[in-house]
């Protein structure tokens, strides 16, 4: 089994450079048209893996609660997805992105406060890092 750090290392490679490509796929056309073409592409790649991998299962019979924490799941990345594609058409990459990871903090805070998560000392100190860094970042 891939330990989880390595997909969560994934994640950031492939995030940080969804911003250098999002920004010049979006350059000549609506933001909200870039999402779509974005989401499609999700999809069809989804498709094909959940049906090699044959994971796939009827949602309906799915845990209702997993199910409805998943839709919110997608509402707030479709939400997501729109005003970074927006910030994304009319700011640099540079500084949207930096932006954008501020979620990150957003993240822990909802962990700890929702989650029941604790963090030790030098996570919370790394979590005001992430924050202070964004700030460094996109000041002029």
């Amino acid at each position: 089994m891939v330990d989880w750090k390595l997909f969560a290392i994934g994640s950031a490679f492939f995030a940080g450079l969804t911003a250098v490509l999002a920004k010049v796929g979006v350059k000549d056309i609506p933001s909200n048209l870039a999402t779509l073409i974005r989401t499609i592409v999700i999809i069809v790649f989804l498709c094909l893996l959940v049906g090699i991998r044959q994971e796939w299962k009827n949602p309906l019979l799915l845990n209702r609660r997993c199910l409805i924490f998943l839709v919110l799941s997608g509402i707030t990345t479709g939400l997501s997805w729109l005003c970074y594609y927006r910030a994304l058409q009319n700011g640099p990459a540079s500084i949207v992105a930096p932006i954008d990871k501020l979620s990150l903090a957003v993240a822990i805070l909802l962990s700890v406060a929702f989650l029941g998560e604790h963090l030790n000392l030098y996570q919370w100190l790394g979590a005001g890092l992430i924050v202070a860094g964004t700030f460094i970042v996109i000041l002029k």
